[in-house]
């Protein structure tokens, strides 16, 4: 009946011990017990009451940066602003091949983490457009395993330098398939907002989402996001703009916000934070009390907009940490976001895995019958388990065919004067399983 079949699984809305039939790459039923016999000639796999999940998804990253960490030199200070220079130093001697070999390598280190699905904004301030180049052919040779994004960014801004506008242009009708900005780097509040119009009129001129770098600052006036929703309602692209980082929105103060959320829920906007980037990054003008940087997101959920997170970098000029483990965002999101409550939790989790896939539009997405069978079996028994530990990815599925193995992580103790005791939490596994 089956081509594969998962047994003994948890399922992130707190189901237990479901097992999954997969048929043709896609889903073919969740049951509580599949018959004995089905699938006996495919593979079968125990999950014994691990928890599965459809694959993680990360909707924003730099993937042309990615791994570049020392090139030209460190960021000494680790701020955005000496990031943004150390990029502008490196970036005119990019190749292609470069780019090429740094980027697949990280998308080697996405999958054995169960990241399966990613947005990278692709810089075109360069006019060689190497980047985009590079990418656009990263796209094509990873596609049967990560749904590849791309974004044309301009990231010392749209009108800021000579040739933003036409290079843009120029990368979408290469092939990058979505539309971003950075309307608070252009020189002035005005050249933002004129910025945001004209991407939007492309983006509606070409049948593109949008994607847009927007506030990614303290300052409490820099409002671009209100006009990204006053646009989305004006080009009729409702479900097709997201706002990333939006860090401005901690700093506003509360009756203004009172009005702004409401307008992005109306506008159908998304919104992405990036919380390791956005609490490593914001606040470094602040002495103490000192701002943690990070949007609004409980307040965004509550008010139904779609709160995806992002992890934005990977050891490049602007963040020299980094895993691809999109666990380690939602990890980062509950302590900074203050979200600990079992719900809360829940909701985080969501935003590494169904929020995200509703951000970049995918298709086919999910654990229900009919859904493409993109899974990821953790060494963890629940979601809070899973953001807690940060486990072990055991097995990661591309369309119902494992493309990585990954054997447990188990404690060996040898401790004088009493007999090994290795403690659920430690192992990973919920008692009595294993």
């Amino acid at each position: 009946m089956f081509d594969t079949i998962i047994r003994g699984a948890n399922l992130p809305d707190g189901r237990d011990g479901y097992d999954i039939g997969i048929r043709n790459g896609k889903i073919a039923a969740v049951e509580k017990q599949l018959p004995a016999g089905a699938g006996e000639a495919g593979e079968v796999i125990d999950a014994a009451g691990r928890l599965v999940t459809p694959a993680f998804c990360d909707p924003h990253f730099h993937m042309d940066a990615t791994l570049s960490l020392g090139l030209p030199r460190m960021n000494a200070s680790g701020t955005l602003l000496e990031g943004i220079a150390l990029w502008g130093e490196l970036r005119p001697t990019l190749t292609r091949e470069a780019l090429i070999e740094r980027a697949l390598r990280y998308c080697d280190l996405a999958v054995s983490q169960g990241l399966l699905h990613i947005r990278t904004h692709v810089d075109t301030s360069d006019p060689r457009l190497v980047t985009a180049e590079a990418m656009l052919e990263v796209q094509d040779r990873v596609k049967d395993y990560i749904d590849l994004q791309l974004v044309a960014f301009p990231q010392d801004g749209y009108y800021r330098i000579p040739e933003g506008v036409k290079a843009l242009e120029r990368a979408l009708d290469m092939g990058v398939g979505i539309v971003g900005g950075i309307p608070h780097f252009e020189r002035t509040m005005e050249e933002g907002r004129l910025s945001l119009e004209a991407q939007f009129r492309i983006a509606a001129d070409r049948g593109l989402p949008v994607d847009v770098h927007c506030d990614e600052t303290d300052d409490p006036l820099s409002r671009h996001v209100e006009t990204m929703a006053a646009l989305t309602i004006r080009f009729g692209l409702q479900g097709r703009v997201n706002g990333s980082h939006l860090t401005s929105m901690h700093s506003m103060d509360n009756y203004y916000v009172s009005k702004l959320i409401p307008l992005i829920a109306e506008a159908q906007m998304t919104a992405t934070p990036n919380p390791l980037i956005n609490i490593m990054l914001q606040g470094r003008h602040d002495s103490y009390p000192k701002r943690r940087g990070m949007t609004r997101v409980r307040e965004l959920m509550a008010a139904g907009v779609n709160v995806s997170l992002g992890q934005d970098c990977c050891m490049d000029p602007w963040y020299s940490m980094g895993s691809g483990d999109m666990l380690e965002v939602a990890h980062m999101a509950v302590h900074v976001g203050q979200m600990g409550g079992i719900a809360e939790k829940h909701q985080i989790f969501d935003a590494v895995t169904v929020n995200s896939a509703k951000t970049m539009g995918l298709d086919g997405y999910g654990l229900a019958p009919g859904c493409k069978a993109n899974l990821v079996i953790l060494q963890a028994a629940d979601v809070t388990e899973a953001i807690r530990l940060k486990p072990t990815r055991l097995y990661v599925l591309r369309e119902g065919r494992v493309i990585s193995r990954t054997a447990p992580r188990l404690p060996s103790l040898s401790l004088p004067g009493r007999p090994a005791q290795i403690d659920p939490g430690l192992d990973y596994l919920p008692p009595g399983k294993g």
